[in-house]
């Protein structure tokens, strides 16, 4: 489980397919003590460290993290987001983070607000029950206030820090981001869905 606050930004050293799985090389953050076994957040995704050394780590993304994540896309120098897992004596600065992406996002506006970005992100239109006005969502991993929400898409509002920290400083219209929804809202929903079919029976 993680919090959405990014504490480091690394790079993809390393990409390799092997029998339909993909494994990654990550840059290790030096100050960072972490070992085999570990989960860690990249980009938003929960990952399981398989090997480790003083330089990179070794991660493995099975065929069905490749579809529903950007992972599939990234190639060496390629900039990810890290956050350990949270540990119980934690601030909770963000929001509960579990590191399941549900679905992949499409940047289709940036506008520049004084020293902040205001970023549209399109997402299947599914997925937009569990987003609501001023709610929580994890963008490529980091912990965000969503602005407004539209038919198919939200909007998030990036302060300086979140630029000059993450890899959402330098993307582009076009480019894609790792979404998960609010779990608090997926447990709502569920609720909701099992009650109604509950009275239609």
């Amino acid at each position: 489980m993680f919090t959405g606050i990014i504490r480091k930004l690394s790079t993809v050293e390393k990409v390799a397919f092997k029998k339909g799985s993909l494994f990654l090389e990550i840059s290790r953050p030096k100050s960072w003590k972490i070992w085999e076994g570990e989960s860690i957040s990249i980009n938003g995704i929960c990952s399981t460290i398989k090997r480790v050394n003083t330089k990179i780590f070794e991660v493995e993304y099975m065929p069905e993290t490749i579809k529903k994540t950007t992972a599939g896309e990234w190639k060496k120098g390629t900039e990810v987001n890290l956050e350990k897992s949270l540990k119980m004596n934690d601030l909770l600065d963000g929001h509960i983070v579990q590191g399941h992406i549900d679905t992949r996002g499409k940047i289709i506006n940036i506008k520049k607000d004084k020293e902040s970005k205001v970023m549209k992100i399109q997402i299947p239109q599914k997925f937009m029950r569990l987003v609501a006005d001023k709610g929580s969502v994890s963008v490529d991993g980091i912990s965000l206030t969503v602005v407004d929400t539209g038919y198919d898409w939200f909007s998030i509002s990036l302060v300086s820090y979140t630029l000059e920290n993450t890899n959402l400083g330098k993307i582009k219209i076009g480019e894609e981001v790792n979404i998960e929804t609010d779990v608090l809202a997926k447990y709502l929903d569920k609720l909701l869905r099992s009650q109604n079919y509950a009275k239609k029976k």
